[in-house]
């Protein structure tokens, strides 16, 4: 893609404006899930070695709909990352206190760009909303990529195009976001394998999507994938190169309904498979094992990863390219 990245950016002496994600769960205080801050921690630490000046960190956490919202303000989240990085850095209050934020207000994009000389975007994760953190400052700054949007560019763009023999697991619950990705990945990947609530409504149109063959506690109305699916798909697990993963198979927040996904989440990581996963449920079902990194990617984003996978791009992106 015609972006320009982070590494080629010449930051010495100036302020750089940095995007992040740093929507993450918080509970009394405190960072429950601490993912996609240490996501964002290479490009802050490459920013500073490039010799940036200051280094200004905005994100939202939330909705608050445009209120001061006091359990979503920004502190924890900037406490985290001074756990995890020495790099000195200054972090807003979060974007969404502003209605400007989601409006796209040409006035607020303004007033964020004036915090820096250079914009860079690390915020995978949002970068599918047309907010003015995401595509109101690249009009007005000089603007790149982070190191977690170019790797994320990298491994989806994979993921489009599959080696022969490759799978997709699909699930969660919305069938009218996940069904184009379904009808997409039919004519692309070997088998495609659909779980979680969607596996109740959708309709093969091919013999190469597969439903599962038995459910708890009954098939009519599944909340997770049964034994013989588990063992089925694991051994589709076992035998492909590439699994593409998004969303559970299983009602996951619920037990005993997360067996399924954790079963498949254990295959994968006792296969030998490449992986690209999306989507926090099944992230947190393979956080659960330990696996290797640079054979199993995680994405950041859901909504986003979604999107990219169907459009091949995103508003974030876009806004970035010159």
């Amino acid at each position: 893609m015609q972006i320009k990245s982070v590494r080629d950016a010449d930051v010495s002496g100036k302020r750089v404006l940095l995007r992040v994600d740093f929507n993450v769960p918080l509970k009394d205080g405190k960072v429950e899930d601490d993912m996609r801050i240490r996501a964002a921690v290479p490009t802050i630490e490459l920013l500073h070695k490039q010799g940036a000046s200051q280094i200004v960190l905005i994100t939202h956490i939330g909705r608050p709909d445009g209120k001061v919202v006091e359990d979503l303000r920004v502190a924890p989240v900037a406490a985290r990352l001074r756990e995890l990085t020495q790099v000195p850095f200054a972090m807003e209050e979060n974007l969404r206190f502003d209605p400007g934020e989601e409006a796209n207000d040409p006035e607020f994009a303004k007033k964020l760009a004036s915090l820096g000389d250079i914009f860079v975007n690390d915020a995978f994760a949002v970068s599918h909303r047309a907010d003015a953190s995401i595509v109101g400052v690249p009009k007005l700054l000089p603007s790149y990529a982070g190191l977690l949007i170019e790797k994320e560019i990298d491994k989806l763009s994979g993921a489009l195009t599959p080696p022969s023999g490759a799978i997709a697991i699909i699930g969660g619950a919305k069938v009218e976001t996940k069904a184009p990705l379904i009808e997409k990945f039919a004519a692309t990947y070997g088998k495609v394998l659909v779980g979680g609530a969607i596996a109740n409504e959708y309709k093969p149109k091919t013999a190469d999507v597969l439903l599962p063959i038995d459910g708890m506690p009954q098939l009519a109305d599944m909340f997770d994938i049964g034994p013989e699916t588990r063992d089925a798909w694991a051994r589709e697990i076992a035998a492909a190169p590439f699994v593409l993963w998004n969303g559970p198979v299983g009602m996951y927040e619920k037990e005993p309904f997360s067996a399924g996904t954790d079963a498949l989440a254990q295959a994968l990581v006792g296969s030998g498979a490449a992986a690209v996963i999306g989507g926090g449920d099944t992230a947190a079902a393979l956080e659960k094992f330990t696996f290797d990194p640079s054979r199993i990617f995680i994405s950041t984003g859901g909504g986003a990863m979604l999107e990219f996978l169907i459009q091949g791009t995103l508003p974030g992106i876009e806004a970035l390219k010159k």
